[in-house]
């Protein structure tokens, strides 16, 4: 099974992206974040007839998350999860499935803006809340991938200029520790399986010619359970879809499991 991650900065305008992309990648599970629409604009009907089922959790201008599945692989929708069970919250970061016995969690991390604020604080609490979650997810479903955009860069190799970036939001003390509670949970970074080229990023700024000088976070992130994580062969970032005209400002990160 070949799974990916990629926040497609609002789907309405990469919508053709994401089909163009399922074409050549030939992934088998996408999990989308950032849709930027609600649920009776998704496009569900598209994607079915390039061949791929849909779940997902949206809503207007913020947020949204989705996960794309190849035809032929089974999925137990009783199971679906959308949000974090137990956890209060408007926005729409979480949503959950379970194919062909792979517990697999498409989530939107908050920004968090910055240390002090609150939507800082927010940020906290909602980790709080998913690592809880997690934990008992884990329990139940011993093949588990959580796949998404964390909003965090663990370590200062996934940080283009981390002496810059010190201290600030996306790679604080307090979301870097948050990350490795995850790790502490038996979660294993997928990408960290395999040798990487240094200063390998996810995410480019818009602004100030970022992807072209490479200065860029890694911040989209694979993380699987030890029974998926032993069967791993393969994780990587496609970052050519980041080339493409209008690009989402996130490139997939993509894992295979034999």
């Amino acid at each position: 099974m070949k799974l990916a991650t990629w926040n497609v900065n609002s789907l309405k305008v990469r919508q053709q992206h994401v089909i163009d992309w399922l074409e050549t990648s030939q992934v088998d599970v996408l999990c989308l974040q950032e849709l930027k629409l609600p649920d009776e604009k998704f496009p569900r009907a598209d994607f079915e007839a390039k061949g791929f089922r849909s779940w997902f959790a949206g809503q207007k201008t913020y947020n949204g998350v989705g996960i794309l599945v190849r035809n032929g692989l089974a999925v137990d929708e009783v199971t679906v999860v959308r949000n974090i069970p137990g956890f209060e919250d408007p926005q729409q970061r979480v949503i959950a499935a379970t194919i062909e016995g792979v517990r697999v969690i498409s989530a939107y991390f908050p920004n968090g803006q910055a240390p002090g604020t609150e939507k800082f604080e927010y940020k906290l609490r909602w980790l709080d809340a998913l690592q809880q979650w997690i934990a008992g997810e884990l329990a139940q479903h011993p093949k588990l991938a959580l796949l998404g955009d964390y909003n965090i860069a663990p370590e200062d190799r996934d940080v283009h200029d981390p002496k810059a970036w010190e201290g600030q939001n996306l790679v604080s003390p307090e979301e870097r520790a948050h990350f490795a509670r995850l790790v502490e949970l038996g979660l294993v970074d997928a990408f960290r399986l395999f040798d990487q080229p240094e200063k390998s990023f996810s995410w480019w700024d818009y602004r100030m010619l970022a992807f072209r000088r490479n200065a860029g976070l890694r911040i989209d992130h694979i993380l699987l359970s030890p029974a998926l994580s032993s069967a791993c062969t393969f994780c990587d970032v496609d970052k050519t879809p980041r080339k493409w005209d209008q690009p989402s400002d996130h490139a997939p990160v993509v894992a295979q499991i034999d």
